[in-house]
């Protein structure tokens, strides 16, 4: 018999223990399984309509409408490094986006050809370089925090990214060799057409998900204040400019479609399991939050590495993050840890995991949450060791 012969006996006999002992009518685990349930229902409720769609449409357009010449030109394989990981690394400061909305736009340049290194730069700074969240993070936890955050952010997108390409250096050269063959294409519509729809398209995901208006400070309240006016003023650009392209929108509706299909239900259940382990802000799932609490006190390499760990795994919709650390830190959490969650968990979380796998294969998705593991705890030491 071959190793597949004993595979699937061995997967039955496993699912089959787990069913058996499952601690049904136990408070943790009835509690939990309530949680993970509540988890999704409120991540249906408050992300899929506001943030996944759109950037679902966004991710399609690029891959129905954007010339892979362009995509190649600043993000490819060969494309001077300066320029694709500036690009990639700066470009969450204008997308006030989570772990699991950035993953449609990954997707969506991954598949026009977009380098490993720029492509995985871009989707550990999406979310980590929100403009809003890092002034947020300094005005409740502190401007040091805030400032540490922003530039490692900004740093470590640079140094993953680069890591990744290093390490899959020959995947990722025989990649080029491939699209050194494609011809040229002949521009379809003016550029700046483009850009205005994809500016569009970015306005109704960027203000549909700001914050209330009593959330934020000074300019940032204003601008909430009037976010749905926003909104519906890029809703009615990206409208009239669509009309522009009426043959290609069947091409447009199935990319966004191939999509979702393919990262909403892995997002889904990603979100289960998480709330499942860990609960949301403030209750309690099948790890207590006291354990955890405990777990990431002082400035060790423990508390660090613990910090890193769980913040990857855990999922932080925007800013809710920032009043997670602050009851954290009230509760004994050291700075330095604290910085390595702010770094690893809005860029990384198991629901992500699942989808990156799908992206870029079990392989790549390791060494990508390692490199995220390790270089957010050396920056929670080194910060710890400063302030």
């Amino acid at each position: 018999m071959n190793r597949s012969s004993f595979g699937l006996p061995a997967l039955f006999t496993l699912i089959f223990a787990a069913a058996w002992w499952l601690p049904v009518g136990s408070d943790r685990f009835d509690g939990a399984v309530l949680e993970a349930l509540h988890l999704v229902r409120w991540y249906a409720r408050e992300h899929v309509l506001l943030c996944l769609i759109p950037a679902f449409f966004i991710a399609g357009a690029i891959a129905a409408f954007v010339r892979q010449g362009a995509i190649l030109r600043y993000l490819g394989p060969s494309a001077p490094k300066p320029v694709a990981y500036g690009v990639a690394s700066v470009s969450g400061s204008v997308l006030a986006v989570c772990s699991c909305t950035v993953l449609p736009l990954f997707a969506g340049i991954s598949r026009m050809g977009a380098g490993l290194g720029p492509a995985t730069a871009f989707l550990y700074a999406g979310p980590a370089v929100n403009v809003l969240a890092v002034i947020l993070t300094g005005r409740v936890l502190g401007v040091e925090i805030g400032l540490a955050r922003a530039l490692g952010a900004v740093v470590f997108s640079i140094i993953i990214g680069l890591a990744m390409a290093l390490i899959f250096r020959r995947e990722e050269a025989e990649k080029a060799a491939v699209i050194a063959d494609l011809p040229d294409e002949t521009p379809v519509r003016p550029w700046w057409e483009d850009a205005a729809f994809f500016g569009a398209m970015i306005g109704v995901l960027v203000f549909a998900n700001w914050g209330d208006g009593g959330s934020g400070v000074g300019l940032w309240r204003a601008v909430a204040a009037v976010k749905w006016w926003l909104s519906g003023g890029f809703f009615a650009i990206v409208v009239i400019l669509a009309s522009r392209r009426r043959n290609e929108t069947g091409a447009w509706f199935g990319e966004t479609w191939s999509f979702a299909r393919q990262i909403l239900p892995l997002l889904l259940a990603g979100v289960f399991v998480s709330g499942l382990l860990l609960g949301r802000p403030g209750h309690e799932g099948m790890i207590p939050s006291q354990r955890i609490a405990a777990l990431v006190g002082g400035e060790g390499l423990g508390a660090n590495l613990f910090a890193s760990v769980a913040g990857s795994l855990m999922y932080f919709a925007t800013l809710t993050e920032i009043p997670i650390l602050e009851g954290l830190m009230g509760a004994g959490m050291g700075q330095g840890p604290a910085l390595a969650l702010l770094l690893a968990g809005p860029a990384l979380s198991l629901p992500s995991m699942l989808v990156i796998r799908g992206v870029l294969g079990t392989r790549k998705t390791l060494v990508y949450v390692l490199l995220v593991v390790v270089t957010a705890t050396i920056s929670g030491l080194i910060y710890g060791r400063l302030v």
